[in-house]
């Protein structure tokens, strides 16, 4: 006799389709609130931008959110010549480039020595420099203002003999409130690289400089990449520190250059629209050139493997 098993009958229920209907309202919603926020961030730049290209006289009869009856490029050449922009933006590059590359070396290095190195007392110096942030800037003004019209200088660094009046004064300012962050965000960066990178390194004789240089270095470039961009953002829009320790007229950054566009008794905002975009051009295009790294630098960590 024969005895024969029939598996048991599964039922399956019906495919709906609610989950994919909800997936993708989800989904939809999700899109539509990051381009709500990004409209909400890009509205004042694409408002300079629309302003920038009327006529003063059309935007003053119908208003900023009226259709443009005559569309150029007048006040962007308007704009550089009468600000002197050109100069302007060299004194900003004196500052910003030396001052992106100092920050970087100076907190890569202490990034390193105090995650690479197992030095005593490495944690209380990530936290002396992480709360270095927590000052406000402007508390010191004042001290600093006296400090640096007391140290001298040669000749040949300062018109002044001084560091007031100088570009050294806002550089060595920019350099030491940007370190802080620097460090706490490397210091971060370089714990999730393997040890058995350096280990190997040691044993293959590697000196501490070329551990730093030529192994953990490139292997930070997304976060070199990312924190330069900030940083040139930051130390390129900066006027209160050179407003606060440069005199000299002809040594003011480019954010300066925007002031030269007001009028005594009027200003037509559209010229100052112009000047605004111009201006904020080279921060734009350093972003477009490290736009890779700095994404890859934002997105660390966010997936395994």
């Amino acid at each position: 006799m024969t005895i024969t098993r029939t598996a048991p009958v599964r039922t399956v229920a019906p495919v709906t389709g609610t989950g994919k209907r909800r997936v993708s309202r989800g989904r939809l919603g999700l899109h539509a609130f990051l381009m709500t926020v990004s409209l909400a961030f890009l509205a004042p730049l694409l408002l300079a931008i629309y302003a920038s290209l009327r006529p003063y006289e059309e935007t003053a009869q119908y208003g900023y959110f009226s259709l443009p009856r005559h569309l150029s490029f007048d006040y962007y050449a308007q704009a550089f010549n009468d600000s002197g922009i050109g100069k302007y933006f060299i004194n900003s590059l004196i500052i910003a480039v030396p001052g992106v590359l100092l920050t970087l070396f100076l907190a890569s290095f202490v990034a390193f020595c105090v995650t690479r190195l197992r030095m005593r007392g490495g944690l209380v110096l990530l936290m002396v420099f992480t709360a270095g942030n927590l000052l406000p800037q402007q508390v010191i003004v004042t001290p600093l203002y006296v400090l640096f019209t007391k140290i001298n200088l040669p000749y040949w660094m300062s018109d002044s003999m001084t560091m007031y009046d100088s570009y050294w004064a806002v550089l060595a300012v920019q350099v030491a409130f940007q370190v802080g962050f620097c460090v706490f965000v490397l210091a971060n960066f370089m714990r999730t690289l393997p040890e058995e990178i350096v280990e190997a390194a040691r044993v293959d004789g590697a000196g501490v400089w070329t551990q730093y240089w030529n192994i953990t270095l490139p292997l930070c470039r997304p976060a070199l990449a990312a924190l330069a961009t900030l940083q040139f953002t930051w130390m390129y829009n900066d006027f209160l520190w050179a407003l606060v320790f440069i005199s000299d007229g002809e040594k003011l950054p480019i954010t300066s250059a925007l002031n030269n566009l007001r009028g005594q008794f009027f200003t037509d905002y559209n010229l100052l629209a112009a000047g605004s975009v111009i201006v904020a051009l080279p921060t734009v295009l350093v972003f477009l050139l490290l736009q890779r790294h700095f994404i890859a630098g934002l997105t660390l960590g966010a997936s395994k493997g």
